[in-house]
């Protein structure tokens, strides 16, 4: 099967009468691409961006797909909308929901046969794995942004594939999977630096900048800070409850 990297320039391409049955897009930029007559009969999209930056917009058969989605994803992950709370009460609400979310989320996977935690889906993370993400997304936006720490990173942090391109702190990473005991140990300790966190915020610290940590030329609030770890926790857990249904519903060998 043929395969196009990062490195291959299709932008502007025209594909017409083109057979693309099965064809897999993992981090492509489909953003402005025009589909006239085409069949999407079971296609799976996942754009976890759809609906940021105000501007986004997903047109099926001239709707507007995306705000439809979003008040969908709201409706099945109840507490979800409280992910952009403005102040610190809402915000304080807002974790301890998504606390009570991930706990039943654990206690599910705990019930699930031996090695679940493990399991791939379609080549993407396992349940461990997207633990281990979450933790360094709570080192990069709570640790490095708004606490302004140094070094932040915990090894058992699962970097992402743009990280690792770019190289930045994938040296800090370990390359050996640690337990799922220790994963679930350093995990919860993160938790209880969010919540800690906002157990004193003030307005005027939400309010406060900080560096992107990303773009360190780049300002952001504490609060913009927060309201991606909020997305990141819900997306993530939205992966992980996906790729558990799909375990379960396999049939036993």
């Amino acid at each position: 099967m043929a395969s196009f990297t990062r490195s291959d320039e299709l932008q502007g391409a025209e594909f017409v009468d083109a057979d693309l049955r099965r064809a897999r897009f993992v981090r492509a930029d489909l953003s402005g691409v025009v589909m006239r007559g085409v069949d999407l009969a079971g296609a799976d999209i996942d754009a976890p961006w759809l609906c940021e930056g105000g501007g986004s917009f997903l047109r099926v058969n001239g709707v507007d797909v995306a705000p439809l989605v979003d008040a969908e994803l709201d409706r099945r992950f109840p507490g979800r909308a409280d992910r952009r709370a403005v102040d610190p009460d809402g915000l304080r609400a807002a974790w301890a929901t998504l606390e009570r979310t991930w706990a039943t989320a654990l206690e599910r996977v705990e019930a699930m046969p031996a090695g679940t935690v493990d399991v791939s889906v379609g080549g993407e993370w396992s349940f461990a794995q997207t633990l281990r993400h979450l933790v360094m997304a709570t080192d990069t936006w709570l640790g490095r942004a708004i606490l302004e720490i140094e070094q932040p990173y915990h090894p058992i942090g699962q970097p992402n594939a743009e990280s690792e391109a770019d190289g930045n702190d994938v040296a800090v990473f370990s390359r050996v999977a640690p337990s799922y005991a220790e994963v679930l140990e350093v995990r919860a300790g993160r938790v209880a630096m969010v919540r800690d966190f906002l157990a004193t915020v003030s307005p005027t610290v939400l309010a406060s900048t900080r560096r992107n940590p990303h773009d360190p030329e780049e300002q952001e609030t504490v609060l913009s800070c927060l309201h991606v770890i909020l997305e990141e926790e819900w997306e993530h857990l939205r992966y992980a409850l996906r790729d558990l249904d799909a375990i379960e519903a396999e049939p036993e060998a």
